[in-house]
């Protein structure tokens, strides 16, 4: 018989408890669910429902059973429909009309959401670790690769040169910003609704406040149907999730992109590349692969669990059930791949005469428009006039560096006999000295904000010293 069923004149049909039950799921709350267990049973002992000795005998029954459930000695029942009433259901098996008590003036509507809220935030210190060790290598990658120049690109065409370093960091960024958001997550998953009972709130005098600081909850919910209804935590972790997942696929596009032939920038190590059953030349970036793929996968539980979310009456509902697989999935997906993420990268292998290479003349469209610029030429004068030479050169089928001086005069004489100088690719990046910029020394300034970012502190942004 269910824990529920003395309201029902018969037993439920098989098949409707396989369709409701979670334990399949939700069996990885049974720490949680143990915790909480014990905490209330400590709020009902204060509250005068339970004696001194109930509360010690449920408080050791409860850490024996965590102990069955731990090492695999826990045998679930047919009737278990979740972890909730598995656990219940056998400390009444071990300490008899006692365990009964348990659930004076709780339900399983406040039980729950309170064991997800604890399990998240027993998981979140391990993924942002994981997330802080992807920024380190990201980091470490900036560090060692400051010396290489490659083409940075918009539209996916060649657009001006850029520091190596430049672009690691760019995704450091994206990453330090999810960091922010998990933490702002975190503040939100850390209350407390135990103590909200099905929908109305207790009617037992239970001290919320010290059962909150009991779990380690900075707090109380403040309205009892919100509380069993508030399922706001688990659509932001996974809109966090989802976000870091699309930073960690465009980082893996790049990546991708930058190890075809075409381009040949950087080469995946053989440890975190696989080949081809067919094709013996093959090697495959099949984890950037797959970290590209998840975020569509994260994206999909998102939009799922807010469309469960979006036409929910008030209090409670068994819509709500399917809050936990989404989220799950999400630690799991994060947690496995940041990690994997970090050793490929740290591992790549970069060919700094490829990017080389590929810094074609004109790249430094730009800077030879800047160049007229400084000569005293209206910088939209100078983007028709480079506009016009890089067309001449297309027509010629010549580089724009090849073009002569007297071309060039012919175009306008702001030209000087200098302007060999503009195709520089070390020359090129330097100029880029704002702050955020690509130029050497603006980069160092970056590494160094990064690193006070992965000591923990919190650099202002707007410029060298914080200005805004």
């Amino acid at each position: 018989m269910t824990l529920w069923g003395s309201r029902m004149k018969g037993t439920i049909d098989s098949e409707v408890l396989r369709l409701t039950s979670s334990l399949a799921f939700d069996r990885r709350l049974a720490p949680q669910d143990i915790r909480a267990s014990q905490a209330w049973a400590r709020a009902l002992a204060q509250a005068g429902v339970l004696t001194t000795d109930e509360l010690r005998e449920i408080d050791t029954r409860l850490a024996a059973i965590a102990g069955e459930l731990s090492d695999g000695r826990f045998a679930f029942a047919p009737t278990d429909e979740d972890i909730h009433t598995a656990v219940e259901r056998r400390l009444m098996e071990t300490v008899g009309p006692l365990a009964g008590k348990l659930h004076t003036g709780r339900s399983r509507n406040d039980q729950v959401t309170t064991d997800l809220r604890l399990w998240l935030l027993d998981g979140m210190p391990a993924l942002e670790a994981a997330l802080r060790e992807l920024q380190s290598a990201l980091l470490d990658r900036a560090e060692s690769d400051q010396e290489v120049v490659l083409p940075g690109f918009t539209h996916l065409q060649p657009a001006q040169p850029i520091l190596l370093s430049h672009w690691w960091l760019s995704h450091f960024w994206a990453l330090d910003r999810d960091h922010s958001r998990l933490e702002g997550v975190r503040q939100r998953v850390d209350v407390l609704p135990l103590g909200s009972a099905a929908l109305a709130g207790t009617t037992y005098p239970i001290d919320r406040a010290a059962l909150a600081a009991d779990l380690g909850f900075s707090t109380a919910s403040f309205n009892s149907l919100d509380a069993v209804s508030d399922r706001d935590f688990a659509a932001e972790f996974l809109f966090f999730a989802a976000l870091t997942s699309i930073h960690l696929s465009r980082l893996a596009e790049g990546i991708i992109l930058f190890t075809t032939p075409a381009f040949g920038f950087v080469e995946v190590a053989d440890a975190y590349a696989t080949g081809s059953s067919l094709m013996p030349q093959k090697k495959n970036p099949d984890v950037f692969e797959l970290a590209r793929a998840k975020a569509g996968t994260l994206l999909g539980r998102l939009t799922g669990l807010l469309a469960t979310l979006k036409a929910l009456p008030s209090a409670y509902d068994r819509d709500l059930q399917e809050d936990k697989i989404p989220v799950f999935e999400a630690y799991d997906t994060l947690t496995a791949f940041l990690p994997v993420l970090g050793g490929a990268i740290r591992a790549l292998i970069v060919h700094p005469e490829r990017t080389q290479a590929a810094l074609t003349a004109d790249l430094y469209a730009t800077d030879l428009a800047d160049y007229l610029v400084a000569r005293g030429v209206a910088f939209r004068r100078a983007h028709e006039l480079v506009g016009q030479a890089v067309r001449l050169a297309g027509e010629r089928g010549r580089r724009l560096d090849q073009l002569s001086l007297a071309t060039l005069q012919a175009l306008d004489e702001a030209f000087g006999e200098d302007v060999a100088t503009v195709f520089d690719p070390r020359r090129s990046v330097s100029r880029h000295e704002a702050f955020g910029g690509t130029a050497p020394a603006a980069v160092a300034l970056q590494l160094d904000l990064a690193r006070q970012t992965m000591r923990g502190r919190s650099p202002r942004g707007g410029g060298p010293r914080g200005e805004r």
